[in-house]
């Protein structure tokens, strides 16, 4: 009985997502200007471009892509860019609409998942919707990349600007490129040493789709469960995956950085056996300094935090 309770008191503190607000930074005028949604593909497209532009990343570090939303000011900027780059698989629910309003003005839009094999969840709330969460699969990052290194050259050099070194785009771009299939052949190393029958995740919520179609991955469930963290756990669903937990043995429970993790610790405490709680960088890279404020550094850290976890 004191279980139920908990699990009923738990599952009506599932936050409403606080609302952040970003900040545009001065933009050189001698550089064209690349607006970006998200900081994980605002550092990919930052590495690809170097100096030939500005790269205006909306979402700082730490930010939950799923509720964060932008300034009226800042959103006035996107009206500046010669390109605009977003994930276009509705990750961004609180940009959706700046992003269409901008390219209804003329401004071009690199979507991401126009350019990627999208997976569907397969569990959850949203079942058979969308997953935007391509890039805990590098393969599916090559994929955008390899688009990311023809569509910058070309929105770039009709800027109005000063002449961009298209040349030099292509050379940072072979270079990532070079960088995560090395990415890819250690994950593939570390993931296929762990035993099958210990390849079970469960998360904060489903955000790990692509890396288990990729790696061989089982999908046991998610403490929210739905693609976004805008959604709330019910009591049964809560009771629910404890017990899927405690049938499948798994050792321990992701939670994600951008959330707190206070619904994931009381899951972990529900279970009929020690589950450990391990924090991963899902969905927002950390600040300067921290673990993963590179999107390689990101992928390095889970591959790593998900084996150990995982091999115990």
């Amino acid at each position: 009985m004191r279980r139920a309770t908990g699990f009923a008191a738990v599952a009506a503190i599932v936050a409403t997502a606080g609302l952040l607000t970003g900040c545009a930074p001065s933009i050189a005028a001698d550089r064209p200007l690349v607006v970006v949604t998200t900081n994980i593909l605002g550092d990919v497209v930052g590495e690809l471009v170097g100096d030939e532009a500005e790269v205006l990343v909306l979402m700082p570090p730490g930010a939950d892509p799923h509720s964060f939303e932008i300034s009226a000011q800042t959103a006035a900027r996107l009206r500046d860019a010669e390109l605009i780059v977003a994930n276009g698989i509705g990750l961004e629910e609180g940009l959706a609409g700046h992003v269409e309003s901008a390219e209804a003005d003329g401004v071009p839009v690199f979507l991401a998942g126009d350019h990627l094999e999208v997976l569907a969840y397969a569990e959850g709330d949203a079942e058979g919707t969308p997953d935007p969460h391509f890039w805990t699969d590098p393969a599916r990052m090559v994929d955008v990349v390899t688009a990311l290194g023809e569509e910058l050259p070309a929105e770039l050099a009709d800027s109005d600007s000063a002449s961009v070194d298209v040349d030099r785009i292509a050379a940072n771009t072979e270079a990532y490129l070079a960088e995560l299939d090395e990415l890819d052949r250690e994950m593939t190393a570390t993931f296929t040493a762990i035993p099958e029958a210990r390849r079970a995740l469960v998360t904060n919520h489903h955000v790990f789709g692509y890396l288990a179609d990729r790696f061989g991955f089982r999908i046991i469930g998610a403490v929210i469960p739905s693609g976004t963290t805008l959604a709330a756990p019910s009591a049964s669903d809560l009771r629910e995956l404890v017990a899927a937990i405690d049938e499948a043995g798994v050792p321990t429970i992701f939670a994600e950085s951008s959330q707190s993790d206070r619904l994931v610790q009381v899951l972990a405490e529900g279970a009929d056996r020690d589950v450990d709680v391990v924090e991963l960088v899902t969905e927002s890279l950390t600040p300067p300094g921290g673990d993963a404020e590179t999107y390689l550094d990101m992928m390095r850290v889970n591959t790593a935090r998900i084996a150990t976890g995982l091999s115990t």
